[in-house]
Parts: structure tokens; sequence; C-alpha cells
């Protein structure tokens, strides 16, 4: 089997009816998986699996707009580092894409993305690192969908608990600040919530966690990605319901990303 066929193979099919909003969230470790010298260059094939998904938004996390050692270790491969962000790189013909920096490293940085098969308006992006070991923040994109607006925030949270808190208390005030409560919201990406504490902080923000409705929590297990147990990566809603999920399972996702992708199938909330 094809490594483009064994993508598509797990993948939910559209469902055909044109009102719902199809989402994937992923994040894709900088484009590149392994150590030293067997470090090896995956962000070529992302750009197949990201097509595959057949998402109308794609959230991505860890996307780099350059590293200057990266590009000079993989510029002898066969295929190379690309010569654009990897956000616009990865994304399908068709799509728009918006970036932001969240972390600036001595050879880089790294950021937040939204692809988008639908227009996208104004773009914003706020800081939510909460110590100075760990550089996060937030990217905020109005996507106008079938004449709605709907708030897409991409997210990547810290690694302690108390650190994911303060980050969803200055997610609560950016949300009050920048987004009329009527309007759609999806707020989705790595949450790094190993011990799942965070449902109920968000859900006093009137956000919800998409579930399929017949599904199992552990169907939604995302990492690690060649044997998933925990479900970090969700979507948190707001004017939307969830109808399904999947996440893509097989040797070709574990390889790309220590990440697997999560997908869903979301519609307007009634009333």
């Amino acid at each position: 089997m094809s490594r483009v066929s064994a993508f598509h193979s797990t993948l939910l099919p559209p469902d055909g009816s044109g009102e719902t909003l199809r989402v994937a969230t992923y994040n894709i470790h900088k484009g590149v998986r392994g150590l030293g010298p067997r470090k090896r260059l995956e962000i070529h094939n992302l750009g197949l699996a990201v097509a595959s998904l057949n998402a109308d938004l794609v959230f991505l996390q860890e996307v780099r707009l350059f590293h200057t050692r990266e590009a000079r270790r993989f510029d002898r491969t066969s295929f190379g580092w690309p010569a654009q962000g990897q956000a616009e790189f990865l994304a399908p013909q068709g799509y728009d894409s918006a970036y932001r920096t969240n972390a600036v490293t001595r050879f880089g940085e790294h950021g937040n993305a939204l692809l988008s098969r639908w227009p996208l308006g104004d773009i914003g992006h706020q800081d939510l690192s909460d110590h100075r070991f760990e550089q996060r923040g937030l990217l905020h994109v109005q996507v106008a969908w079938h004449g709605h607006t709907v708030h897409a925030v991409v997210v990547h949270l810290g690694l302690v608990h108390r650190s994911r808190v303060r980050q969803v208390q200055r997610l609560a005030q950016f949300i009050a600040d920048e987004v009329p409560p009527q309007e759609m919201l999806v707020v989705a990406g790595d949450f790094n919530d190993w011990g799942e504490r965070l449902d109920e902080p968000m859900g006093e923000l009137g956000l919800l966690r998409a579930a399929d409705p017949g599904g199992r929590r552990a169907a939604c297990a995302t990492f690690p990605s060649l044997a998933p147990v925990f479900a970090l990566d969700r979507f948190y809603l707001r004017g939307l319901r969830c109808r399904r999920t999947l996440v893509p399972r097989g040797v070709a996702w574990a390889r790309m990303s220590d990440h697997l992708p999560l997908l869903a199938e979301l519609e307007p909330a009634a009333g």
C-alpha cells in the first residue's frame, strides 16, 4: 500500500451535506523526527498527510517559519528543507494560511498555524507564556463560513498543570475581549493535559470538549503516536456541536510526528 493510500484509507468520508465544518488539529513536531544522525525530515510526508485530512480548518502546532541549522542539515537530502515557512508549505492548493511565532530559539523559531479552505479575516496573537522556560502563545483567526464568522483559536499549552490553569485564565480574558458571545468559537490544539483536568475550567468559559456522541474517550487518544494513550489534542466548542471524531492510525501516521492528528465534524448547535 502506498503512503498516500495508507493515509486516505483511515479517514472520515465526507458527509456530503456541505453543512458540516470538518476540522483537524495536529502537532507536527516541527516537521522532523529522530535524534542525531538518525534525524529525518518529515515535512514533505506531512504535506501529503494534511491534504488527505480534507479538513476545512487545520489547526497546527510546533510549526516553523524558519530554522537555519535544520535548513542547512536537510539541504543535502533528496527533497530538502522547504524554501517557504512550513504553514505555507503545508497548505493544500486553494487554502489560505495564518501563522504566528510563539517561541524564538538560537537558530529559528516555531509557533501555531491555521490552514483554511474558507476565507480568512483578522489574524491575532497573544503571548501565553507563564515562565521564561516555556514560550507559549495563541493564534486567533476569524473565518467566514456559510455566512457565519467562526473564531478559530490555536493553542499549545504548557507542560505544568499550574501553568495550564493560568493560561486558560488568560485565554478566558482574550475570549471576553476579542470574541463576541453570539459567534461560533473553536479552541483547538495540544493542551498537554495528561491528567484530564482542563474540561472543568474550559467549561466555565462556556466551551465544551468535542466528543463523538457514540464513541469512547480512549478512541481520541493521540499521544504517543506509535501507541496512543493520552488525549492531549482536542477541540473545545461554543456555538457548535460535534457529530463525529476520528484519529487516523497506522505506521505511516506514527512516523511523521510524536502526535497523531484528531479529526472532527462539527455543525451549528441548536438554539
